[in-house]
This record gives structure tokens, C-alpha cells and sequence, in this order.
């Protein structure tokens, strides 16, 4: 396991980025992934500004889509961390268990259809090519 950053051990670079998390986030929580990534501050303010604008930024996609977006993505790359996280973002954003079961029939299908895609090479009709 990586070295964790708690805030009462944090340099003030991190804090401030400690700080906009709490507020952008509402909450006095700091996730371990933000702890560990800490241990390279240019990488934690970098990677923070990236998500914050991605996932709490203006944009057509309401937070909660966001959120079912980076749970599909999670569970393909088998990022046991996120998908833990945003799942847990998702609920609090209105997901259903439903809806979670829902999420992952579609996951596992587009993965099953990519691949056999593919496997078989199959060529991209004319129709769905910009």
C-alpha cells in the first residue's frame, strides 16, 4: 500500500488542493486516492483540476450520467478503487440498484460485442462513418 498525505501532515501545495476538493465536494472527506497521489504534489493538483472540470465542469451531461460513464469505464479497465468510488458517487447522485444492474448487462455486452468486433475484424459500414 502507498504512503498516505493526511492533512495535518500536508505541505501548504497540497492543502490548497485538499481545501478545493472539500469545498468543490461539499464535504470534509478526503478519499484515500487523493492521499496517496499527495506524495507527488504536481501530480495531485494536476490530476485534480482534470476530474473537477471533467466531472463538475458545465456540460450537455447531468453529474449523475458522469457518474454512470466513469462506473462503465472503471469496471472495463478493472480499477477496483473507482469503481468502488463512483459507485458510491453515483447512489448519492440518484442511482438505483436497478439502474446499477441495468449498467452492468450494457457493460458487459458492449465488451462481449467489442471484442467479437474485433476478433472478427468486421469492417465499419459506410453508414456509420462520419
Amino acid at each position: 500500500m502507498s504512503k498516505m498525505i493526511e492533512y495535518e501532515d500536508a505541505s501548504d501545495e497540497v492543502r490548497e488542493v485538499y481545501d478545493d476538493i472539500r469545498a468543490t465536494r461539499k464535504t470534509d472527506y478526503i478519499n484515500n486516492f487523493w492521499k496517496v497521489l499527495a506524495q507527488h504534489p504536481p501530480t495531485l493538483q494536476r490530476t485534480w483540476q482534470v476530474v473537477k472540470e471533467v466531472m463538475t465542469g458545465p456540460g450537455e451531461l447531468d453529474p449523475l450520467v458522469r457518474e454512470l460513464i466513469y462506473v462503465a469505464v472503471s469496471v472495463t479497465n478493472g480499477c477496483e478503487y473507482c469503481i468502488a468510488s463512483h459507485t458510491a458517487a453515483a447512489r448519492a447522485k440518484g442511482m438505483t440498484e436497478a439502474m446499477f444492474g441495468e449498467l452492468m448487462a450494457i457493460v458487459a455486452t458492449a465488451n462481449m460485442t467489442n471484442r467479437l468486433a474485433n476478433g472478427f475484424q468486421v469492417d465499419v459500414d459506410e453508414v456509420f462513418r462520419r
